[in-house]
């Protein structure tokens, strides 16, 4: 809840707010969205493969974690990782980073 309030806070439009693997899943293919924030873990499930599965797509994401890079592998280092517990300047700049173009 604290990440959608400050997500909106931000001016970001929240498309879809899941805790499953499968509401994720489900979410990417039904709604437009513009980037996506990935706890590693929700609840018993890893989000890791179906992060490698958005790697492959148009979609930008960053991580969320209370893991921190540590739990993120090593084949998707490229992506920001936010540590719990955020702050908003951090989430922006991450915002910022998976919606800019690569050089």
């Amino acid at each position: 809840m604290m990440l959608e309030e400050m997500l909106e806070e931000l001016g970001c439009e929240i498309a879809a707010s899941v805790a499953t693997v499968a509401g994720a899943e489900h979410a990417v293919r039904t709604t437009d969205v513009d980037l996506a924030l990935l706890d590693v873990n929700l609840s018993a499930e890893t989000t890791i493969d179906f992060a490698r599965g958005l790697a492959r797509h148009p979609i930008p994401f960053a991580f969320c974690t209370g893991y921190g890079s540590a739990g993120v592998p090593e084949d998707l280092q490229d992506r920001p990782v936010l540590t719990k517990p955020l702050a908003p300047s951090e989430l922006r700049k991450a915002i910022e980073r998976v919606l800019s173009p690569s050089d």
